[in-house]
This record gives C-alpha cells, sequence and structure tokens, in this order.
C-alpha cells in the first residue's frame, strides 16, 4: 500500500498483519482538511475492498500534543454555504468508511481530541489514551453541531445523558473522564500507549481472520436491532466461519497442543 497516494498519512506496518496509521499534520495539530479527510476514505475504502495481508489496524496522531484538533477551521474560514457543505460530504463518507471497515481498528489517542477527533476516536471498535490526552466537542459553540456521526456514535459509547451534557454544553474532559464513561477502554502514559495498542493489535491479528471480523460485524450491526433481530444475525455469522480451513485449523491445533496457523479462509 503506497504512502505516495495518501500525503496527510504515515503508513506503516509495525508488526505482521499490523497497519499503523498516523495522521500526519503536525503544523495544524493533525486538523482534518479535506485532503486528510479524502485519504482516509480513500484508503478505508481500499481496505475494505482488499485489506491484502492486515488483519488489524492501529490509528494515532503525528507527535504528542495533539490526536486530532478536528476540522482545520483556517480552510473553513469564508467558506461560502456550498462549498462547506461540499466539503462535509466528504467528511461523512470517511467516517461511514471508517465504521464499515470490516477490519478491527483501535484508536492510540496520543494527545487533544476536539471536535472531529472525538468523532473519529469514536467511530473506530476501541481505544487506549494517553494519560494527557484532552477531548471536547465544540461545534455547539461553533454555531454547528457534531456532523461525522458524534451524536450517533458517542450516544453509544456512552450514553445519552452523558453525551446531551458534553455536546449541548461544549465543555472539555480528560482522559481518565473519557475511561469513566466508556468512550476509553484504557488510559497508559504516552510512553506505553503505542505499546500497548500494538500489543493488542498483535493479539487481535494472531486470531482467525474470518471469525474476528464476523464478530466484529456480529456485535456491531446486532446492537443497531432488537435481541432477537440481533441473536439471528449472531448465528448467520456464526455459520459463515464453520466451513473456513481456520476453523479446522483451530480444533486441530488445540488438540495437538500448539499454536495455530490462520490463513483467513
Amino acid at each position: 500500500m503506497s504512502e505516495n497516494k495518501y500525503p496527510t498519512l504515515l503508513l506503516e506496518t509495525p508488526a505482521e498483519y499490523v497497519l499503523k496509521i498516523t495522521l500526519n499534520r503536525p503544523e495544524a495539530a493533525n486538523a482534518f482538511n479535506t485532503r486528510m479527510a479524502t485519504d482516509l476514505y480513500m484508503l478505508f475504502e481500499a481496505l475494505a475492498m482488499d485489506p491484502g495481508d492486515i488483519r488489524c489496524i492501529v490509528i494515532t496522531g503525528s507527535g504528542e500534543r495533539a490526536f486530532c484538533a478536528g476540522g482545520d477551521l483556517k480552510e473553513r474560514n469564508g467558506m461560502t454555504d456550498e462549498v462547506w457543505n461540499k466539503q462535509h460530504l466528504t467528511y461523512e463518507r470517511m467516517v461511514r468508511a471508517i465504521i464499515d471497515c470490516p477490519t478491527p481498528i483501535i484508536g492510540a489517542i496520543n494527545g487533544a481530541a476536539f471536535g472531529g477527533g472525538v468523532e473519529l476516536t469514536a467511530a473506530v471498535d476501541f481505544v487506549y489514551a494517553a494519560d494527557h490526552a484532552r477531548f471536547a466537542l465544540t461545534e455547539t459553540s461553533l454555531g454547528i453541531i457534531p456532523g461525522a456521526g458524534g451524536t450517533q456514535t458517542l450516544a453509544r459509547a456512552m450514553g445519552e445523558r452523558r453525551t446531551k451534557e458534553l455536546i449541548l454544553s461544549a465543555q472539555r474532559f480528560d482522559a481518565r473522564q473519557a475511561h469513566e464513561w466508556g468512550l476509553v477502554n484504557a488510559v497508559y502514559s504516552l510512553e506505553e500507549l503505542l505499546p500497548a495498542a500494538l500489543k493488542t493489535a498483535v493479539r487481535i491479528a494472531g486470531n482467525a481472520p474470518v471469525a474476528v471480523k464476523q464478530a466484529k460485524q456480529a456485535i456491531h450491526r446486532g446492537l443497531q436491532m432488537s435481541l432477537s433481530d440481533g441473536l439471528v444475525f449472531e448465528i448467520e455469522a456464526y455459520n459463515r466461519t464453520i466451513p473456513t480451513s481456520d476453523r479446522r485449523e483451530g480444533v486441530l491445533a488445540f488438540n495437538e497442543k500448539r499454536k495455530p496457523e490462520f490463513k483467513g479462509r
């Protein structure tokens, strides 16, 4: 996967089957401009169509100060309504591509996440944060509302009442509060953050890829359904794992007391 296609992103494979994506606009606190949003949706759409040997993704920000400061308001200054709406379609496409990505995505939040940065945090599968990270959905203080999924994904992660409090007040909250309220899974020092995220990514990548993807879909899509419909969807996802060679390899390896060698088929 060529980095040259995505000038605002750094792509690395720090471990087998693991892709690390770094938002790389440190001069703008890694804020989204049109180019970065385009790079992200192009990358995630490409990964959805053909992930190659990638089995888990870690997304973080460049530098130690910010994960993502949200939309680049310097780029947006003076935009006409027409241009603003056109740009926002790119943001909408970006967040849908991330949410719909079948490959597991871990957020490693290395600093401030404001506005769209919080929405990106809520769009991935689960999150580790540095202890100095700060969060805020500031949109109502700017005359708009979260428009990259925030009113939906935050409410699913943190609950309706907490989400209303944070979005309506535009108040900041820290990593400890984000953990307590359900947005963040664990808090680490900055030095421990990426190693912890990569350790979990490697563990996920070592499991059967078809099973991991089906489990992710069963959890995510099932939560949009009634319990009875979710149970039906779970069995459909389960049944997709039965004919795989990985299912047979997993059982065989268990009985032979060895580590399984999964092929993703």
